[in-house]
């Protein structure tokens, strides 16, 4: 077992910058998942939770990085490689579910913006 992480306790900075980052991150995901819920239709849904979900998770990214970089000596970069993914996977993610309601609304001859005529 590893004990550099078995530490004692953080200095007051990195505490005081870990907690504000991991406040501002959940923070950020509970207005995206209020956005979810509360917002009428899913072209105004949509956009609540991936920007909510990328910056909580870009501000829980950066409270790791802190926390373990002071708790184990040495810096850690490793969190880093989740908030890449999700930075890469997310708005992916969002323009598919997008055009898939926007297909399904025009087959239904809902309101929505006509789809262009370029081939």
């Amino acid at each position: 077992m590893n004990d550099a992480f078995l530490g004692g306790p953080l200095p007051l900075w990195a505490e005081i910058v870990t907690a504000v980052f991991v406040v501002v991150g959940a923070a950020f995901a509970a207005i995206g998942s209020f956005g979810l819920v509360r917002l009428p239709t899913f072209f105004r849904r949509i956009h609540a939770p991936t920007i909510g979900a990328t910056l909580g998770v870009w501000c829980m990214t950066i409270a790791t990085i802190v926390y373990f970089s002071v708790q184990g000596g040495n810096l850690f970069l490793h969190a880093l490689l989740i908030a890449v993914f999700v930075a890469l996977t997310a708005p992916v993610t969002t323009i598919f579910l997008m055009r898939a309601a926007l297909f399904r609304e025009r087959q239904k001859g809902g309101d929505v913006p006509p789809a262009s005529k370029r081939d």
